[in-house]
């Protein structure tokens, strides 16, 4: 799985091919709805994306909420990172 993402969230990952993590995941659902928000500005009506979109948002949600409970000090590093939950 090949994650576009910045030279300064990479360094939280574990290592260069970490997939598997927690923190890893984070970024790519992160990633993947950013993708759908843009999908969405041009195909509004586009329902079954809006859907899948849903699953990733509270996919994200749950690991977020697992990071937070294991590791505060990471969970509060990524957040500010990915520039999500103010």
């Amino acid at each position: 799985m090949s994650i576009k993402v910045d030279p300064e969230i990479k360094k939280l990952l574990k290592h260069d091919k970490d997939t598997g993590s927690s923190e890893a995941q984070i970024v790519a659902l992160t990633s993947r709805i950013n993708q759908l928000n843009e999908h969405f500005k041009s195909h509004f009506h586009d329902q079954t994306s809006r859907r899948g979109l849903i699953n990733i948002v509270g996919k994200r949600a749950k690991l977020l909420k697992y990071l937070r409970s294991n590791d505060n000090e990471k969970y509060l590093e990524l957040t500010k990172a990915l520039n999500i939950r103010k």
